[in-house]
C-alpha cells in the first residue's frame, strides 16, 4: 500500500474515534467549548476521508484523458479542507455568542478535561506521523491532515485550559469565550492551509530555492551546451513539471547531445524524485555566441523570447 494512502487511513480512523468520544462526552456536559471540539474533528474526519480517497486517485498513472497524471486531485482536496474547516469556524462562532446571550452551566468538568487530554496526546502521535509521510512524499493532502490535528491538539489544549479555569473560578462564561478562541485558531489554519493548497492551481511557478538547485544542475554541464532558456516550473501535487531550451554546438552528434539531457534529467529527478523533465534542443547557429550573457554565462529561463513557442521533448 503507497505510505500516502495508510497514513491517511490511520487519521481516518484515530479522528473517527475522537469524534465520537467528544460528541458523546460535550452533549452530556452540555458544553459548547468541547461541543465545537468535537466538530472541529469531525472536519477532520472529513479532511481525513478527502485525503484518504484523493491521494488514491493521485496515485494513478498517467492516463489518455489525464496525461499530465492525477497529481492536482490533491490540491483540489486540500482547498476543499481548507474551505471546510472555515465554515466550521463561523459555526462555532455563532454557538458560542448564543451562549454567551443566554448563558448556561457546564457540568461534569473533570470528564470533558480527560476528554481533551487524551485528544491531544492522540493527536500529537497521528500528526507527527503524517508530517513525516508527507514530508517523505511531498504530499500537500497529507501535510493539510497534519496541519488539521495539529490545530486540534492546539484547541484541545485551549479548551482543557478553560475547562480548568472554569473548575477553579465557577465562571461559567469561560466556556463560549474558549469556544471563541478555538475557532479563531482554526480560521487561521484555513486561511493557511487554503493559500498552499491553491497556489498549485494556477501553475505558479517552483519557489525560488527550487528553481535554483535546478539552475545549479544545468550550469554543472554548461561546458556541453552553449546556453539554456525559457526555464518553466509548475507543481501538480507532488510531481513537478519543468521545461526548457537548451542551446548546443551545432556539430554535436544527436546521441552525444541525448545523453547530456539524460544527465540533466537524472540529476533534476535525484533532486526531485516526482518530476518530469522535457527539454528541447536547438542548435546553436540559430542564435549564434550572442546568445550568452556577460562573461560567457548561459541565459537562465525568462531572459529571452523564444518564438518557436513550447517543445515537446527532446531533439
Amino acid at each position: 500500500m503507497d505510505p500516502r494512502v495508510k497514513a491517511a487511513r490511520v487519521s481516518v480512523m484515530s479522528n473517527t474515534a475522537l469524534v465520537g468520544m467528544k460528541l458523546a462526552v460535550g452533549l452530556a456536559m452540555g458544553s459548547v467549548s468541547v461541543i465545537s471540539e468535537a466538530i472541529h474533528s469531525g472536519l477532520d474526519l472529513v479532511a481525513a476521508l478527502i485525503a484518504f480517497f484523493s491521494l488514491s486517485a493521485a496515485a494513478r498513472p498517467a492516463d489518455e484523458r489525464h496525461q499530465y497524471g492525477h497529481g492536482k486531485v490533491e490540491n483540489v482536496s486540500g482547498v476543499i479542507e481548507a474551505l471546510l474547516i472555515f465554515v466550521a469556524a463561523i459555526w462555532i462562532i455563532i454557538e458560542a455568542y448564543k451562549r454567551l446571550v443566554t448563558g448556561g452551566r457546564v457540568e461534569s468538568l473533570g470528564l470533558g478535561m480527560a476528554v481533551m487530554g487524551i485528544s491531544a496526546v492522540v493527536n500529537i502521535f497521528v500528526s507527527r506521523y503524517l508530517f513525516r509521510v508527507a514530508r517523505a512524499k511531498d504530499s500537500i493532502a497529507l501535510k493539510a491532515d497534519a496541519m488539521h490535528l495539529s490545530t486540534d491538539v492546539v484547541t484541545s489544549l485551549g479548551v482543557l485550559l478553560g475547562l480548568g479555569l472554569m473548575s477553579l473560578t465557577g465562571i461559567h462564561l469561560l466556556d463560549p469565550l474558549v469556544a471563541i478562541a478555538v475557532a479563531a485558531l482554526i480560521i487561521r489554519a484555513s486561511w493557511e492551509l487554503t493559500r498552499q493548497a491553491f497556489a498549485p492551481l494556477l501553475d505558479i511557478k517552483l519557489p525560488r530555492e527550487e528553481e535554483q538547485g535546478i539552475v545549479d544542475i544545468i550550469r554543472r554541464h554548461q561546458g556541453e551546451y552553449v546556453e539554456f532558456h525559457q526555464l518553466r516550473s509548475r507543481k501538480a501535487g507532488a510531481e513537478r513539471h519543468i521545461d526548457l531550451h537548451l542551446v548546443v554546438p551545432q556539430d554535436r552528434h544527436v546521441v552525444d547531445v541525448h545523453a547530456v539531457c539524460d544527465r540533466i534529467e537524472d540529476e533534476i529527478k535525484l533532486l526531485f524524485p516526482a518530476s518530469h523533465v522535457v527539454i528541447h534542443v536547438e542548435p546553436s547557429d540559430e542564435y549564434g555566441e550572442g546568445a550568452r550573457g556577460a562573461g560567457g554565462e548561459p541565459v537562465a529561463g525568462g531572459d529571452r523570447d523564444e518564438a518557436n513557442g513550447n517543445a515537446s521533448g527532446k531533439t
